[in-house]
């Protein structure tokens, strides 16, 4: 059940046929080599989240693009939010599927650039109570490469209209160039590694793509989605530890 497809009075019933689980599917707008569309990360989530909901009754909270990809600030087309409006906005869009009576929610996340803000954000629930709980579904992950073989082969399944195989290139730029290596090497890195390794933003050969094994890729990563919403729907220990911590800040008492 796609959350804008609803009425208002057909709301309610789905929010009790979904048992009260909502998906967040975080995506973003980036360059996706030369042969892949700028959305390509927004609807591999969304064809993930949706096939799943076809095999598991949830909600689906509409595409969520404004995410991190500061990193492909110097590519044209990309939308590069302010860190901190990237946090605000996620949690006040938390805070209004709960609202509205989803209080399970689950981040399904299909960009890369997001791996280290989505373990944040997680964290960041716990600096105040909150009458819901916020889930990654991390199996369901389709954030594996850039604009290479795996993305490309989804592509070409949900929308092979959209992907120009004809411009994947044949000299090996997606090929990491290793100029933070000396770093890297030795266990330290800076925020500029991403665009020392690819800086036209295109990580592998996606010249090996099929829709066959999009196909296969997006069946698995939907039936990982289905295991872990069913997990969640069961689930009634994170919300209560979650309420035992926010009870022991206050009260500084150990539980």
């Amino acid at each position: 059940m796609r959350w804008e497809e609803l009425t208002g009075d057909q709301f309610g019933q789905a929010v009790a046929q979904s048992e009260g689980v909502c998906l967040l599917p975080l995506s973003c707008i980036e360059r996706h080599g030369h042969h892949a569309p700028l959305g390509t990360d927004m609807f591999i989530a969304r064809e993930v989240c949706n096939r799943a909901a076809a095999l598991e009754p949830v909600v689906i909270f509409p595409d969520f693009i404004f995410t991190q990809i500061l990193e492909a600030r110097h590519v044209a087309g990309t939308i590069a939010i302010d860190p901190d409006l990237i946090l605000h906005l996620l949690d006040n869009v938390c805070r209004e599927i709960a609202r509205n009576g989803l209080k399970k929610i689950v981040i399904v996340n299909a960009h890369g650039g997001n791996n280290a803000l989505v373990p944040y954000f997680q964290q960041s629930q716990l600096v105040s109570a909150r009458d819901y709980v916020v889930y990654l579904a991390s199996r369901s992950n389709f954030a594996t490469d850039h604009a290479g073989p795996t993305e490309t082969s989804a592509m070409l399944v949900i929308r092979p209209d959209l992907v120009h195989m004809e411009h994947v290139p044949t000299d090996g730029e997606g090929e990491a160039l290793g100029r933070m290596n000396h770093l890297l090497d030795k266990g330290a890195m800076t925020g500029i590694w991403w665009y020392g390794d690819h800086p036209t933003h295109y990580a592998g050969n996606a010249a090996s793509a099929t829709a066959a094994q999009g196909e296969e890729l997006l069946s698995g990563a939907a039936q990982a989605l289905v295991e872990a919403i069913r997990a969640i729907k069961a689930d009634t220990t994170a919300k209560r530890l979650q309420d035992k911590f926010y009870a022991a800040g206050v009260n500084h008492q150990r539980t």
